[in-house]
């Protein structure tokens, strides 16, 4: 069992959703509870009574030194990766409630099973947030040693210093910059700078994913495995799609390697030490595999069977890894902001030298700008890093200030005193959620040791072996990062009045066609299929349901078209548009509303309705 333990001023909570069949009767209906002990739980696999006692005895010896006597038990799977079935985890952590109110705690407990949103404030006294852990007394569990890098190691005691960048090259600290118009970045800066990953509250965009039919937990996985429902699936491949043709434009060559690799592989082995990331464990045969967590192994590998010269330089490589494996803290995996297994464009180019590597970080870095806006997210959306050693910056302090003046605003500086990663220089672009956390989209490095790592070489002009440089870029983030930003960006402008919803070449219905009665179903059909020909997504809620029903459902699934049609519709060939963005009804020509979408959708990918077409026809998956 995992029990994290707050001591808090007050949580509040409310039931949104079950999650579970077993999950029990609740109310929605928002609780407050005050100065109380909050015991966010996950029970494990092998948990028993003695495991639910043992828990509640230390968490009452807790409760004598604090002068506290309430406490909440809160079922949260997000701690473990082992759970327990849940008709074994409500049994026991009901045996927890009856056993702390035996023992004269004033106990209370959420719903188990349900989605909740919650609100807590912790006390800040050193002993008001607790991780316990409680193993079955019994239990013969031989523990692994988990492999954690030298990387990982060093990044806990990696010592940072803080500054800004402004785009006319001046070096500000945090402390002494004006923050005033650059609240996002204010934000960004002070949680870069605590370090604190972990979520409290469940994110904005988790409720969002689930409504939308989009994506869920899969609780029959490991947390941080997504199953993507039909709308979800259609949203992550166009922007797939779209990522890769644009890194095709730019000359990359794709390819595809292995999901797993040898832990004991010379090259890996040292590599992995390096790298700031927990792997995955598997054994198969005699040997010891770990799961990829970027592209880089496969990459490096094929590049070392590569035969190249200067004149084939910058080499670029590509890869859309589908799926990339981190196994990241059970507190820090929520939704899609940072998951377990996710889908990663990585795309790596082989330089010559530094200046060639300096040319070509320019270029990656005006393309990853453009290639976040045509997703949706304009450089308001998110604030910039640029990470470094001292002496990096000392040798290239003009070229890393051109990297702000071409962002053109202010961003944030962690420089090193001294190396701790391959890596010597490194931008990313991050999202600030409404949560006050941000997330890395794209990202950039320029590395210096793992061309002789793995032994990679090119024949320069003389005709001798040379080692190269190596970017490592991922020009969005991980695609799920990606559909995490959009959904948060969509709730905060509906939080300032605006419209929630997607960009048109992402949403999975663009155009809705809602006839009046059965009669008009014949010419909504005709509509539909000249809208098709045009690669344009549409769909027909024809079912028995009063108008506004159906319009105020196309609302809520964020709709750009919506159409009503009946008699005047037939006579006039005029259509009533509503418009989600503007929020107006247009009158159009079936050919204008084409020319509009056409015009709104160019250049972006395509595929068709992932759904059937009539709305009577769709199961639904979730809620």
């Amino acid at each position: 069992m995992r029990i994290l333990q707050l001591h808090s001023n007050f949580i509040e909570y409310m039931p949104i959703q079950k999650e579970i069949a077993l999950a029990e009767k609740a109310e929605k209906k928002m609780n407050r509870l005050e100065e109380i002990v909050v015991l966010f739980t996950a029970v494990e696999e092998g948990d028993d009574i003695s495991v639910a006692k043992k828990a509640i005895e230390e968490v009452q010896a807790f409760l004598e030194k604090l002068k506290v006597n309430r406490i909440l038990i809160y079922p949260y799977a997000h701690l473990s990766s082992n759970l327990a079935p849940p008709s074994e985890a409500l049994k026991i952590v009901k045996n927890m409630e009856s056993y702390a109110k035996e023992r004269g705690i004033e106990t209370h407990r959420a719903p188990f099973g349900w989605n909740k949103q919650f609100t807590v404030s912790i006390k800040g006294h050193p002993l008001a947030e607790q991780s316990r852990v409680f193993l079955p007394a019994e239990a013969k569990t031989e523990v692994k040693e988990e492999k954690v890098s030298e990387a990982i190691k060093a990044e806990e005691k990696l010592k940072s210093f803080w500054r800004i960048l402004q785009p006319d090259g001046k070096l500000v600290s945090v402390k002494d910059f004006d923050f005033k118009r650059h609240k996002n970045l204010e934000r960004f800066a002070k949680y870069e700078s605590s370090k604190v990953r972990a979520s409290q509250q469940m994110p904005p965009h988790v409720p969002l994913m689930k409504r939308l039919e989009i994506a869920d937990y899969e609780l029959g996985s490991d947390p941080g495995n997504i199953r993507w429902y039909p709308k979800g699936r259609l949203i992550k491949s166009l922007l797939e799609q779209f990522v890769t043709a644009r890194i095709i434009e730019y000359g990359a060559m794709e390819v595809e390697t292995p999901v797993m690799y040898d832990f004991h592989h010379p090259s890996l082995a040292d590599y992995i030490s390096r790298f700031p990331a927990r792997q995955y464990l598997l054994k198969s045969e005699d040997k010891e595999l770990f799961l990829r967590f970027a592209a880089c192994f496969g990459q490096f590998l094929m590049v070392h069977d590569t035969q190249f010269s200067y004149k084939n330089m910058p080499l670029k490589v590509y890869e859309l890894t589908r799926y990339s494996f981190r196994r990241e803290k059970s507190g820090e995996v929520v939704g899609l902001r940072r998951l377990r297994a996710f889908t990663m464009p990585d795309c790596h180019a082989f330089c010559t030298d530094l200046e060639q590597a300096k040319k070509e970080f320019i270029i990656r870095f005006k393309l990853c700008i453009q290639i976040l806006e045509e997703i949706g997210l304009s450089k308001n959306d998110y604030e910039a890093a640029i990470r470094f050693t001292k002496d990096f910056y000392e040798e290239n302090e003009q070229f890393i200030n051109s990297l702000a003046k071409i962002f053109n605003k202010p961003v944030l500086v962690e420089m090193w005193s001294e190396p701790f990663f391959y890596f010597r220089l490194k931008w990313d672009f991050n999202f600030i959620d409404n949560q006050n956390k941000a997330a890395a989209l794209s990202t950039d490095q320029i590395d210096f040791e793992n061309a002789k790592r793995y032994d990679i070489s090119y024949v320069d002009e003389k005709g001798e072996k040379r080692f190269p440089l190596i970017l490592h870029c991922s020009p969005s983030g991980a695609i799920e990062r990606c559909i995490y930003a959009l959904l948060e960006k969509a709730y905060k402008e509906q939080q300032s009045g605006k419209p929630p919803m997607l960009p048109v070449w992402l949403s999975p219905t663009q155009i809705r066609m809602i006839p009046m009665s059965e009669k008009y179903h014949e010419y909504v059909e005709k509509l539909v299929d000249t809208i098709e020909k045009h690669c344009i997504r549409v769909d027909i809620d024809e079912r028995l349901l009063t108008l506004q029903k159906r319009i105020r459902e196309a609302e809520m699934e964020w709709v750009p078209y919506v159409i009503v049609v009946g008699q005047q519709e037939v006579e006039s060939d005029m259509l009533p548009v509503r418009d989600r963005k503007t929020g107006k009804i247009l009158k159009m020509k079936l050919e204008e509303l084409i020319s509009e979408v056409e015009k709104t959708i160019k250049d972006k990918p395509f595929k068709p309705l992932p759904l059937p077409k009539q709305l009577s026809r769709r199961p639904q998956f979730y809620g």
